[in-house]
């Protein structure tokens, strides 16, 4: 069982770590920038949090704890399902015209967030820590180095 001071700090970490991803985002003009960054990284711990305390709410008593967590893998199912919302959040900011598709990355990266979110609250924080910096560098990087391939919509002639 994690303290309320593991809880809180693990709270703050994913909100900073969030708010670096988001605040690359911002700067590059996306849809989902700051505020979005720390609170799906934020709400992802929290789940994540939850998950793990689980088993400790529902045991009866501490005996029966081994029992709760052998027969009963629920708790984790928390865990795997910030994935599957969190997927759900992301394709709101897709968007598919004739020509393009606008938001992918962005959807990405809210997904990639949440995964941060994840390692803090399962208490992965050197990981998370390490995945924030990597993923806001690479995304610094590929936006500034402009390698990112353009592609040329078709004209109607051309189809």
């Amino acid at each position: 069982m994690i303290t309320f001071n593991q809880m809180a700090l693990r709270l703050v970490v994913a909100i900073l770590l969030g708010a670096l991803v988001g605040i690359e985002r911002e700067i590059a003009g996306r849809e989902a920038g700051l505020k979005t960054g720390l609170t799906v990284a934020a709400g992802s711990a929290m789940f994540a949090i939850v998950g793990l305390q689980l088993p400790y709410i529902v045991a009866l008593s501490q005996s029966g704890l081994p029992e709760i967590i052998a027969r009963n893998s629920g708790f984790l199912a928390v865990i795997a399902n910030i994935v599957v919302g969190v997927g759900f959040l992301g394709a709101g900011v897709i968007i598919k015209t004739d020509k393009h598709i606008h938001g992918l990355t962005t959807a990405a990266g809210i997904w990639v967030t949440a995964a941060i979110g994840v390692l803090v609250g399962i208490g992965l924080i050197e990981f998370a820590a390490f995945a924030a910096a990597t993923v806001t560098l690479l995304f610094y990087l590929i936006r500034k180095s402009n390698i990112e391939p353009k592609i040329r919509p078709l004209e109607p002639e051309e189809v």
